[in-house]
């Protein structure tokens, strides 16, 4: 499956943006999808997962009650609202897809990923 990332750009502290993430093939449905994201000089971390049906979702400690992880089964798409930017939100976003529909925090657990987009807060 290839994933396309979009949305990503600069914002004030305090602002909104919304990342969306298209995937391809037909069996978008079977995929639990997450959201990853990599400052400079760190590792990639875990922002937040959705299941299948998008019923149940998993959020990191430090975006909960600001982001807001949705999909779109049948435009195949995951979207990541964000809310509440912070200067420390500044990173490249990347979407994942785990074909076997584990929802899980561990980026070794996906199997396919987007490009990234780039989310720049200014304070």
């Amino acid at each position: 499956v290839q994933l396309q990332a979009s949305g990503g750009g600069l914002v004030q502290a305090g602002g909104s943006l919304r990342l969306s993430c298209v995937a391809s093939g037909r069996t978008f449905s079977n995929y639990a999808m997450g959201w990853f994201r990599q400052a400079p000089g760190k590792e990639r971390e875990f922002v937040t997962a959705i299941n299948r049906s998008g019923g149940s979702t998993y959020y990191a400690d430090s975006v909960k009650g600001r982001f807001t992880i949705s999909r779109d089964n049948a435009k195949n798409t995951v979207y990541l609202q964000m809310n509440s930017l912070k200067p420390e939100d500044t990173a490249v976003y990347y979407c994942a897809a785990d074909t076997l529909g584990v929802l899980t925090s561990r980026p070794q657990e996906y199997d396919n990923w987007g490009q990234g987009t780039q989310v720049t807060v200014s304070s």
